[in-house]
Order: structure tokens, then C-alpha cells, then sequence
């Protein structure tokens, strides 16, 4: 499975991939992807369920037409969530302002291995870590640190 052709699709589309998880077994391999809609924006439409749809249509013509039928791929299609995973770094700063969750490989600036706190966006000179305004306090942490990071959703945001 060519995973640049994939995703190639999905943009032309108009969606870019959040996740792209492959798991099954040799008989019955599953692809498990998270869309959104591309571009750049955090007040963008939800991903609807018609969209999932579309989008696992196309990548089965794709995988049938690369595999020449030899395995049945499973596909599941769906939307980030809410509470949506911040995975490349363009993440980092198109979500800036918004109350987010780090989870570290080992604690996080000093602190404790899961903070949370309004996300501020990249560091600016180097743009290797991102910045977080946590307790009162501005940290920097490296991306390389960040086991997960995901949105929180704010039930009465401020």
C-alpha cells in the first residue's frame, strides 16, 4: 500500500489525514484513518459522516487497483473528534489559543509527564518545540519529548 498515494486522494479532495493507523492481519489488513478538512483554520465545518464515505469509497477503487484484488482491505473512516490529536507541527500552530493536553515520553518541563494548558503555538526561533501556558507559567517543549497531544474540549470555555 502506497501511503503517498493515499493521501495525495485525500488532499485532492480536500481533506488532509490526521492519523493513518494499519493494522489487521495478513488475510484481512484494516486501514484506519482520521480526517479533516485541509487548509488551515481552526473554525472549519466538521467532518461529516457523507465525508467518511466519500473518502472510503475512493480509497478502496485505490487499494483494489494496487493490490489487483489479492487482499481485502478493510477500511474505517472518521473524523478527528473533538478532542483531536496534534500530530505534525503545523498542528501546533494552527490550533494556537486552544486548550490542549501533552503527554510526555518522561516528565515535561520539569514538571509532570501530562500537562495541560492553553497552547501558544511553536517556539519561535527554532520552531522544534511548542509553547504552553500552563498554571500561570510559559514552557517550552520540544516535539521531540511529546508522546501525545491532543485538543481538550472546553464544555463552558471562558
Amino acid at each position: 500500500m502506497d501511503s503517498t498515494r493515499i493521501e495525495r486522494a485525500i488532499e485532492a479532495m480536500g481533506f488532509e489525514i490526521v492519523t493513518l493507523d494499519r493494522a489487521g492481519g495478513k488475510n484481512r489488513p484494516l486501514l484506519r484513518i482520521r480526517i479533516d478538512h485541509g487548509g488551515q483554520g481552526k473554525d472549519r465545518p466538521p467532518v461529516t459522516v457523507d465525508d467518511c464515505a466519500a473518502v472510503s469509497r475512493s480509497l478502496r477503487q485505490i487499494l483494489e487497483d494496487e493490490e489487483d484484488g489479492t487482499s481485502e482491505w478493510g477500511i474505517e473512516v472518521s473524523s478527528p473528534g473533538v478532542e483531536r490529536p496534534l500530530v505534525r507541527p503545523r498542528d501546533f500552530e494552527r490550533f494556537a489559543g486552544e486548550r490542549v493536553r501533552v503527554r510526555g515520553y518522561g516528565p515535561l518541563a520539569g514538571r509532570a509527564k501530562q500537562l495541560e494548558g492553553r497552547l501558544l503555538g511553536l517556539a519561535e526561533e527554532a520552531r522544534d518545540a511548542l509553547v504552553l501556558e500552563t498554571e500561570g507559567d510559559r514552557v517550552e517543549i520540544p516535539l521531540e519529548s511529546v508522546a501525545a497531544a491532543r485538543l481538550v474540549y472546553e464544555w463552558d470555555p471562558p
